[in-house]
C-alpha cells in the first residue's frame, strides 16, 4: 500500500526547499555579486577651524588584495578621479602572498597625493582556512602561520608615494592652511597596539612641529588612526585629544541582515558602529568614528552580504559657530 504524506509534512517540506533555495541564492549573491559590488560613501566632517578650507580625505581599508582581483584595482585606481587631499589607510592591504603587484598598481595613481597608514595584521601574514562560525565566540584568534608577507616592501612603496608611517608614533603636516596632527597604533587586533608610547610620542611632535613657535596660527586638528577599532585605543586617543578617528577591521560585519545589521564586529566595538560615522564618547570627551567596511574579505571567506565593499570620501569642513 503506497505511504500517504500529510499534508502538514508536504507543507514543511516545501518551506525546507524554499529556505534552502533562497540560501543559496543569497549565498550566490555575496559571493558572485556583492563581493565586487564596489561603492564610495561620502561623509562630512566639522572639525577645522573656523574659516578653513575644507580637505578632501580618501579612507581605505582592507584591500586584502589577491593578484587576479583586476576589477578591484581598476576600481581603487579610479578614485584619482576625486584628486583628495589626504589618503588615510587603515590596513590589511594584503590578502596573498603576490598581492603587493596588485597594491601598488591600484594606489600608484595616488603617487604624491600625501596619505598616512598603519598596518592590519595581513600585512605582516598571509590568510588562513578557518571556520567562519567561529567569529560568533567572539574576536577571531590570530594564529601567525605562513605565508610571511613582504612587509618590507608595502612599507617601502608607501614611502615613496609620500605616506608616514603612523605605527605606534605621532606625526604632523600642514595641509590647505590647516595644521593636522595624527597619531597611530599597530593592529590592537593582535596586540601590537603600544598605547603607552602614544602620550610621549605626541608631545614629541608638538614640541618638534614647525608651527611650534607660531601661535597665530589656527589650532591643530588632531586624528587617530588603528586598524582594529577596540575600545581600549578608541578611549585613549579620545584622552589624547582626538577630533576625528579613522579605523577598519570589521568588513562592517561582513554578512548583515536587512534591518538589523551585523551579526559580528570581531572586535568589542558595539555592533552598531561597526561601520559608518558615529561619535565615541569617553571620559566627557568625544571624537568623530569613522569605520570602514572596507573593499576585501579573506580569500577563504569571499562573501558579502547586505553589506558592499566600500571606500570612504571625507570632506573635513570647519566647526559650527556655538556660543556658551
Amino acid at each position: 500500500m503506497p505511504e500517504v504524506t500529510s499534508p502538514a509534512t508536504r507543507v514543511a517540506g516545501v518551506a525546507l526547499a524554499a529556505l534552502a533555495t533562497a540560501g543559496l541564492g543569497a549565498f550566490a549573491w555575496g559571493s558572485l555579486v556583492e563581493r565586487s559590488r564596489f561603492t564610495l560613501r561620502r561623509e562630512t566632517v566639522p572639525v577645522l577651524a573656523q574659516g578653513a578650507r575644507p580637505l578632501t580625505v580618501l579612507h581605505l581599508s582592507d584591500l586584502h588584495m589577491a593578484p587576479w582581483q583586476r576589477d578591484k584595482q581598476e576600481w581603487v585606481r579610479g578614485l584619482a578621479v576625486y584628486e583628495p587631499d589626504l589618503i588615510v589607510d587603515t590596513g590589511d592591504n594584503l590578502g596573498h602572498e603576490d598581492g603587493l603587484r596588485g597594491v601598488e598598481y591600484a594606489l600608484e595613481p595616488f603617487r604624491g597625493t600625501p596619505g598616512v597608514f598603519v598596518h592590519g595584521s595581513n600585512d605582516y601574514h598571509g590568510p588562513v582556512a578557518k571556520n567562519p562560525f567561529t567569529y560568533f565566540t567572539g574576536p577571531s584568534n590570530v594564529r601567525h602561520a605562513t605565508p610571511r608577507l613582504d612587509t618590507a616592501r608595502l612599507n617601502a612603496f608607501f614611502d615613496g608615494l609620500g605616506w608616514l608611517d603612523l605605527t605606534n608614533t605621532a606625526r604632523a603636516m600642514s595641509m590647505r592652511g590647516s595644521r593636522l596632527e595624527f597619531m597611530g597604533v599597530g593592529d590592537a587586533h593582535i596586540g601590537w597596539d603600544h598605547l603607552e608610547r602614544i602620550p610621549g610620542a605626541m608631545d614629541d611632535m608638538r614640541e618638534n612641529v614647525g608651527w611650534a613657535d607660531d601661535p597665530s596660527g589656527p589650532d591643530p586638528v588632531t586624528i587617530g588612526l588603528s586598524h582594529a577599532p577596540y575600545r581600549r585605543v578608541l578611549d585613549n586617543f579620545v584622552t589624547q585629544g582626538a577630533d576625528l578617528i579613522f579605523s577598519g577591521h570589521t568588513h562592517g560585519g561582513q554578512v548583515c541582515v536587512p534591518g538589523y545589521g551585523a551579526l559580528v564586529t570581531n572586535c568589542d566595538i558595539p555592533r552598531e558602529q561597526v561601520r559608518g560615522l558615529s561619535t565615541w564618547k569617553h571620559a566627557r570627551r568625544s571624537a568623530f568614528l569613522e569605520v570602514s567596511a572596507g573593499l576585501g574579505t579573506s580569500i577563504y571567506a569571499p562573501v558579502r552580504f547586505a553589506c558592499p565593499p566600500e571606500a570612504v570620501l571625507l570632506t573635513l569642513v570647519a566647526r559650527d559657530i556655538s556660543y556658551s
